[in-house]
């Protein structure tokens, strides 16, 4: 897969706007501020594919890339608090309608910061996944801000803090040194290869 030849599609501000589901999706979600579009950008290969900012709680769109014969799906970041409360209504029928919809959704990448324990809108989200049988793995960004003896502290206290911990695919992410960019490149060709 060439990596280097994704794209930005299409936005999208409401769940009516949606397309029909037809090919492998790969979702991308996590909370404000977590670090998707940089991850999506590390990723890719690009500096912007997708539009990082320093403000939390800026993408407020089901943002659609494509790379050869699969979608990429970068979902709004939960949890942040200084938006309208009109606003977060919308957001949350967005990804609610998304997860509810019929699609060809292979994985989400769940993103956690690696610094700090899940809140509880990931918990929340990490449940709803288990309980509607929705494939994802965990990514850990910002892992370069940590050392080594913290990390392994994290992720001691991440397994006994995220059900199911062991048996769920997990990746330790930095977009600063693309470490962990290599596995999630992997993953994502062994899922379009799948389709």
């Amino acid at each position: 897969m060439n990596f280097n030849k994704a794209e930005f599609y299409r936005s999208y501000g409401e769940y009516s706007q949606l397309p029909p589901s037809d090919r492998t999706e790969i979702a991308f979600a996590g909370r404000s501020n977590v670090g998707k579009s940089s991850l999506i950008n590390k990723v890719f290969n690009r500096k912007n594919l997708a539009r990082v900012s320093a403000v939390p709680g800026k993408t407020a769109t089901i943002n659609f890339y494509s790379v050869e014969n699969i979608y990429l799906v970068d979902l709004p970041g939960y949890g942040y608090a200084k938006v309208a409360k009109s606003d977060k209504v919308r957001w949350s029928g967005l990804i609610e309608g998304y997860l509810h919809d019929v699609r060809k959704l292979s994985l989400i990448f769940q993103l956690i910061d690696m610094r700090h324990p899940p809140t509880n809108d990931d918990l929340q989200m990490i449940n709803f996944m288990i309980e509607s049988e929705i494939p994802f793995a965990l990514v850990f960004t910002k892992a370069d801000k940590l050392s080594k003896r913290e990390r392994e502290e994290r992720m001691q206290g991440f397994a006994k803090e995220i059900p199911y911990f062991d048996d769920i695919e997990r990746v330790e992410f930095s977009a600063q040194t693309g470490e962990g960019a290599d596995k999630m490149r992997q993953i994502i060709e062994e899922l379009a290869e799948e389709n």
